[in-house]
């Protein structure tokens, strides 16, 4: 039997919700939440309004370590509409204020503003978004955040729809602060294998999880998820997991959700 020293330190679990649910997930025994950066961040948020944010955030129960939703889709980073300095200024408020804030990874999906529009050449699209994201990844880095880019499936996304591309984009922006979110529901969704995210495991930085069918909270099913945790073990991956699904009726259904998730990372990291 392995000793307390021994054992390996699981996921902490989070979930990707309004801050507002704070108290009740806090009391379902989760470990932080997943707020919208946009929401939070954006440049479109005026001053004061940040302000009241902060405060409010001072007075939470859970932390907020990571936020999603990156970009509107109305800040497109390829085609001929991309406007770098826009883009940049954006990112730039943005980053200053996640770091005031002490949100540490942003996740990057947003499919409106990296998705190819009618026309465009894929490989061409690829050289602009690499382009891009590595000027992207230095304003992140003057703020000491990290772009965590993720995965998303073609129903979302014509573009960066499994986790093999975004390793490549990774790998070809090559900054030490653009790196990855492996969303396993968007894996699964691609029925991409999950020794994937072995290639992924230099980058990996955060996980996104829901069910397949639906996206709903994992135990729903119930999906079995121990093949794509156990290689993030085999990765060395210790940082959070979200669960970023739907739910029918959150306070219903978090308690269970919480205690499959963590089930499943007992089996995957024993």
């Amino acid at each position: 039997m392995q000793s307390n020293a021994q054992r390996v330190q699981l996921p902490r679990i989070g979930v990707a919700t309004s801050m507002g649910n704070d108290s009740l997930l806090k009391a379902a025994g989760f470990d932080y939440i997943e707020e919208g950066a946009r929401k939070l961040f954006g440049p479109a948020v005026p001053d004061t309004a940040w302000q009241r944010t902060m405060a409010r955030m001072e007075k939470m129960q859970l932390k907020i370590p990571s936020c999603n939703l990156f970009l509107p889709g109305t800040v497109r980073l390829i085609g001929p509409t991309a406007n770098e300095q826009v883009i940049l200024g954006y990112v730039d408020t943005l980053m200053q204020r996640a770091r005031d804030a002490g949100v540490r990874i942003i996740v990057f999906g947003s499919a409106g503003s990296r998705q190819l529009e009618n026309g465009q050449d894929p490989a061409e699209a690829r050289l602009q978004l690499i382009a891009i994201s590595r000027k992207m990844a230095a304003v992140a880095a003057k703020y000491d955040r990290i772009i965590a880019i993720e995965n998303l499936n073609r129903t979302e996304d014509n573009f960066i729809n499994t986790l093999a591309k975004v390793v490549d984009i990774v790998k070809a922006v090559d900054h030490p602060n653009f790196r990855i979110t492996a969303d396993i529901y968007h894996m699964k969704k691609e029925d991409e294998a999950p020794s994937v995210i072995a290639a992924a495991a230099p980058y990996l930085v955060h996980c996104h999880i829901a069910e397949k069918e639906g996206r709903r909270a994992p135990g729903s099913q119930p999906d079995d998820f121990v093949p794509y945790l156990a290689e993030l073990k085999k990765a060395g991956y210790q940082g959070n997991i979200t669960i970023e699904c739907r739910w029918e009726n959150m306070k219903e259904e978090c308690r269970a959700a919480l205690a499959f998730l963590r089930n499943q990372l007992q089996l995957a990291y024993r």
